[in-house]
Protein backbone atom coordinates (compact mmCIF):
# COMPACT_ATOMS: atom_id res chain seq x y z
CA UNK A 1 0.00 0.00 0.00
CA UNK A 2 1.56 3.63 -0.91
CA UNK A 3 2.75 6.30 1.75
CA UNK A 4 0.37 9.11 1.11
CA UNK A 5 1.45 11.50 3.66
CA UNK A 6 2.65 12.82 7.30
CA UNK A 7 0.12 14.49 9.70
CA UNK A 8 -0.65 15.64 13.18
CA UNK A 9 -3.42 13.58 14.55
CA UNK A 10 -5.82 16.54 16.09
CA UNK A 11 -6.91 13.97 18.92
CA UNK A 12 -4.02 12.45 20.04
CA UNK A 13 -1.39 15.53 18.75
CA UNK A 14 0.85 12.93 17.88
CA UNK A 15 2.67 12.56 14.59
CA UNK A 16 1.77 9.49 12.02
CA UNK A 17 1.99 8.40 9.08
CA UNK A 18 -1.27 7.75 6.28
CA UNK A 19 -1.40 4.96 3.92
CA UNK A 20 -3.99 4.97 1.24
CA UNK A 21 -5.01 2.72 -1.52
CA UNK A 22 -6.67 4.29 -4.64
CA UNK A 23 -10.19 3.20 -5.42
CA UNK A 24 -8.92 1.78 -8.96
CA UNK A 25 -6.65 -0.65 -6.69
CA UNK A 26 -9.72 -2.21 -4.54
CA UNK A 27 -12.10 -2.33 -7.21
CA UNK A 28 -11.15 -5.73 -8.49
CA UNK A 29 -9.27 -6.84 -5.04
CA UNK A 30 -10.52 -10.81 -3.73
CA UNK A 31 -10.35 -10.11 -0.35
CA UNK A 32 -11.96 -6.67 -0.93
CA UNK A 33 -15.81 -7.64 1.22
CA UNK A 34 -13.40 -8.63 4.02
CA UNK A 35 -11.02 -5.49 3.71
CA UNK A 36 -13.16 -2.73 3.59
CA UNK A 37 -16.28 -1.39 4.84
CA UNK A 38 -19.95 -0.91 3.42
CA UNK A 39 -19.58 2.43 2.35
CA UNK A 40 -15.47 2.61 2.05
CA UNK A 41 -14.57 3.13 -1.44
CA UNK A 42 -10.76 2.79 -0.42
CA UNK A 43 -8.51 1.48 2.13
CA UNK A 44 -6.82 3.51 4.57
CA UNK A 45 -4.38 3.17 8.00
CA UNK A 46 -2.04 5.40 9.78
CA UNK A 47 0.52 4.32 11.95
CA UNK A 48 3.30 6.14 14.07
CA UNK A 49 5.69 8.26 12.03
CA UNK A 50 8.50 6.41 14.78
CA UNK A 51 7.39 2.93 14.10
CA UNK A 52 10.71 1.76 12.91
CA UNK A 53 12.05 2.75 16.02
CA UNK A 54 9.21 0.77 17.80
CA UNK A 55 10.49 -2.56 15.78
CA UNK A 56 14.11 -1.55 16.48
CA UNK A 57 13.00 -1.47 20.30
CA UNK A 58 10.91 -4.71 20.30
CA UNK A 59 13.76 -6.32 18.47
CA UNK A 60 16.55 -5.19 21.18
CA UNK A 61 14.26 -6.33 23.87
CA UNK A 62 13.12 -9.63 22.80
CA UNK A 63 17.23 -10.34 21.66
CA UNK A 64 18.78 -12.86 24.50
CA UNK A 65 20.76 -10.18 25.84
CA UNK A 66 17.31 -7.92 26.28
CA UNK A 67 15.41 -10.64 28.03
CA UNK A 68 18.68 -10.86 29.87
CA UNK A 69 18.45 -7.29 30.90
CA UNK A 70 14.78 -7.47 31.38
CA UNK A 71 15.16 -10.13 34.41
CA UNK A 72 18.07 -8.24 35.57
CA UNK A 73 15.55 -5.02 36.03
CA UNK A 74 12.74 -7.53 37.41
CA UNK A 75 14.56 -8.72 39.78
CA UNK A 76 16.49 -5.83 41.19
CA UNK A 77 15.03 -2.45 40.93
CA UNK A 78 10.60 -3.31 40.11
CA UNK A 79 10.57 -4.81 43.76
CA UNK A 80 11.83 -1.99 45.59
CA UNK A 81 9.59 0.60 43.50
CA UNK A 82 6.95 -2.06 44.50
CA UNK A 83 7.58 -1.53 47.90
CA UNK A 84 7.93 2.06 47.72
CA UNK A 85 4.53 2.73 46.47
CA UNK A 86 2.71 -0.58 48.39
CA UNK A 87 3.94 -0.07 51.58
CA UNK A 88 5.88 3.02 52.08
CA UNK A 89 3.43 5.73 50.53
CA UNK A 90 5.05 6.94 47.80
CA UNK A 91 2.31 7.07 45.10
CA UNK A 92 2.55 9.96 42.79
CA UNK A 93 5.56 12.50 42.75
CA UNK A 94 3.90 15.85 43.04
CA UNK A 95 7.32 17.78 41.98
CA UNK A 96 7.87 20.75 39.29
CA UNK A 97 11.13 19.86 37.46
CA UNK A 98 13.15 17.01 36.88
CA UNK A 99 15.61 18.33 39.91
CA UNK A 100 13.20 17.89 42.44
CA UNK A 101 11.64 14.58 41.04
CA UNK A 102 15.33 12.88 41.10
CA UNK A 103 15.59 14.57 44.98
CA UNK A 104 12.14 13.18 46.07
CA UNK A 105 13.47 9.54 44.72
CA UNK A 106 16.68 10.08 46.32
CA UNK A 107 14.59 10.85 49.82
CA UNK A 108 11.97 7.64 48.81
CA UNK A 109 15.45 5.33 48.28
CA UNK A 110 17.30 6.18 51.19
CA UNK A 111 14.11 5.72 53.47
CA UNK A 112 14.25 2.16 52.15
CA UNK A 113 17.85 1.82 52.24
CA UNK A 114 17.58 2.56 56.22
CA UNK A 115 14.62 0.43 56.96
CA UNK A 116 16.48 -2.16 54.98
CA UNK A 117 19.97 -1.50 57.07
CA UNK A 118 17.78 -1.27 60.72
CA UNK A 119 16.79 -4.97 59.94
CA UNK A 120 20.65 -6.12 60.18
CA UNK A 121 21.67 -3.94 63.22
CA UNK A 122 22.31 -6.65 66.09
CA UNK A 123 20.30 -5.62 69.12
CA UNK A 124 22.20 -4.86 72.77
CA UNK A 125 22.13 -7.80 74.97
CA UNK A 126 21.39 -7.61 78.24
CA UNK A 127 23.99 -10.24 79.89
CA UNK A 128 27.62 -10.40 78.50
CA UNK A 129 27.12 -13.14 77.29
CA UNK A 130 27.12 -11.60 73.79
CA UNK A 131 30.32 -9.68 74.53
CA UNK A 132 32.49 -13.05 76.17
CA UNK A 133 31.46 -15.21 72.99
CA UNK A 134 32.86 -11.85 70.90
CA UNK A 135 35.97 -12.09 73.38
CA UNK A 136 36.38 -16.08 72.64
CA UNK A 137 35.96 -15.48 68.94
CA UNK A 138 38.92 -12.72 68.75
CA UNK A 139 40.97 -14.76 70.85
CA UNK A 140 40.60 -17.58 69.00
CA UNK A 141 41.20 -15.94 65.66
CA UNK A 142 44.14 -13.83 67.36
CA UNK A 143 45.91 -17.28 68.19
CA UNK A 144 45.09 -18.72 64.71
CA UNK A 145 47.38 -15.60 63.05
CA UNK A 146 50.57 -15.88 65.37
CA UNK A 147 52.86 -18.67 64.00
CA UNK A 148 53.87 -21.46 66.20
CA UNK A 149 57.74 -22.66 66.34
Amino acid sequence: MPFTKEFLDSRTQTRKKEYRARKHVCIDCPIRSSCLGKSAQEKKFSVTYYRAEYQRNIARVNSPQGRYMKGKRQSTVEPVFGTLTQFMGLGKVNTLGLAQANKCMHLSAMAYNLKKYLKFIQKRTKSGAGCLVFHFFFKTALYKSIPSF
